[in-house]
């Protein structure tokens, strides 16, 4: 997720509870391409990993198979596991340059970019959405299928239902059922509304799908993918401290390309859900710095 699941954030996550494959954010292909010394330097801290996260795939976005096939090459030399290409992504700003989620209403472009992708030697995934403004599940899917790619990451609702209404995970058993039908090798992953690792495995159970990708239920839960038979509930001081943590990860690793609001975005998700949690929020989103954040929250410790 953009800005959020950052250089600084999976590494946390990959101490405390690492999934079976992690992905970065998403990062523009042309800019890969295009972008000049100052861009270029912006955008490969994008791509920047640590060996504890390992399996990892770079995700890329672009409407241009040209850039994607240059952008694909550049991760592979960069030691990536496998390159994701985003054709979800429903806001504006993407789609008028054709990317993201306006994939959908353009299924030859997007049989292009796979095949451009796959001149990398990388196993090639793409995320999508069941149809663009009505469900076009049976329609799109195939096409997709058609290219062979590794992985079909499907967010079980339209590109006009955005996040408004509950993911439909019938859609996705649906979808294992159009890959099984044509007798295609490609694994079938499930999106959307997914609460816990317990709730992911149920939805993979009742779809029959190859696995699940939780996003949205990672901010500011860094132990979500511990393997403990149970969903991990941490102590306030344990939220506090991993917050330190990963503003530490954000001044190593970022500082220098990211602004310091960023990690803002985290407070809400990281301080909630005890009594004072409130007051120490409102204290730390009137900070303008690293240092006046980390004096803050050390003080709350002590």
């Amino acid at each position: 997720m953009e800005d959020v699941t950052d250089a600084a954030f999976r590494r946390l996550i990959a101490k405390y509870g690492k999934p079976d494959v992690m992905f970065t954010e998403f990062t523009s292909a042309d800019g890969l391409v295009l972008a000049d010394e100052k861009g270029q330097k912006k955008l490969r801290k994008k791509l920047l990993y640590s060996e504890s996260e390992r399996p990892i795939v770079a995700q890329i976005f672009s409407s241009v198979p040209e850039n994607i096939e240059k952008a694909s090459k550049l991760v592979a030399e960069l030691g990536f596991d496998g390159v994701d290409i985003n054709m979800g992504c429903p806001v504006r700003v993407v789609e008028k340059s054709g990317c993201g989620s306006a994939l959908i209403k353009n299924p030859a472009l997007a049989r292009d970019l796979i095949r451009a992708a796959k001149t990398s030697g990388l196993p090639v995934s793409l995320k999508t959405r069941i149809g663009y403004n009505k469900d076009e599940l049976d329609f799109w899917l195939p096409e997709l299928l058609s290219e062979s790619p590794a992985v079909i990451t499907i967010h079980a609702r339209t590109r006009k239902e955005m996040s408004d209404v509950p993911a439909r995970w019938d859609r996705i058993k649906r979808a294992v059922e159009i890959r099984d039908s044509l007798g295609s090798k490609t694994l079938i992953i499930g999106n959307g509304d997914v609460k816990d690792i317990e709730d992911a495995r149920a939805k993979a159970h009742e779809t029959l799908c190859d696995g699940v990708m939780l996003g949205r239920a990672i901010f500011g839960n860094p132990w979500l993918f511990m393997d403990i038979g149970h969903s991990y509930i941490p102590t306030s001081e344990e939220r506090v401290r991993a917050l330190l943590e990963h503003l530490a990860l954000f001044e190593e690793l970022l500082a220098d390309t990211a602004n310091y609001a960023t990690m803002k975005k985290h407070f809400k998700a990281y301080i909630s859900g005890w009594n004072g949690a409130k007051e120490l929020r409102v204290r730390l989103m009137d900070t303008n710095s690293l240092e006046m954040a980390r004096d803050i929250l050390a003080s709350y410790l002590h």
